[in-house]
């Protein structure tokens, strides 16, 4: 798709599917979401900015290849499980830390850190495929 109008709206698309995507891959260790998902709705956000413009000019936006994102998500998703052997509980035992920031609590635990290796895994794989369907003969994929 070509359009003038699809190539306008193009950016504002994106950038709502990409910031959706980020909430529903925080929610999705309380909630229905999680990073399976987040990383479905991001992945689907770069393939609509490789519809309005080009594969390349993706690649240059991402600035690093899809493919190392995802195996930084793969050592996340592990680190995340690693933590508990350290104290002494089966790989994958949640750990919850809750600080106190301007007077309320944020908790922060292992299975978001695991919610955020997958969403990057599922993001970087996706998109890889995405970018090498939608580039064409002579870019390097």
């Amino acid at each position: 798709m070509n359009t003038v109008i699809f190539r306008t709206i193009a950016p504002l698309i994106v950038s709502t599917m990409l910031v959706f995507s980020v909430y529903v891959c925080l929610r999705g260790h309380n909630e229905p979401g999680g990073g399976f998902i987040g990383g479905l709705i991001a992945a689907s956000a770069i393939a609509v900015l490789g519809m309005a413009s080009s594969a390349a000019e993706v690649r240059r936006a991402l600035r690093f290849d899809p493919l190392s994102i995802a195996g930084f998500g793969v050592l996340l998703a592990g680190s995340s499980g690693m933590l508990s052997i350290f104290n002494g509980n089966p790989f994958l035992t949640s750990i919850w830390l809750y600080l106190d920031i301007a007077g309320s609590v944020v908790p922060l635990s292992t299975p978001m850190l695991f919610d955020i290796g997958v969403y990057l895994v599922v993001f970087g794989t996706l998109a890889s495929v995405v970018l090498a369907l939608e580039s064409e003969d002579g870019e390097n994929l």
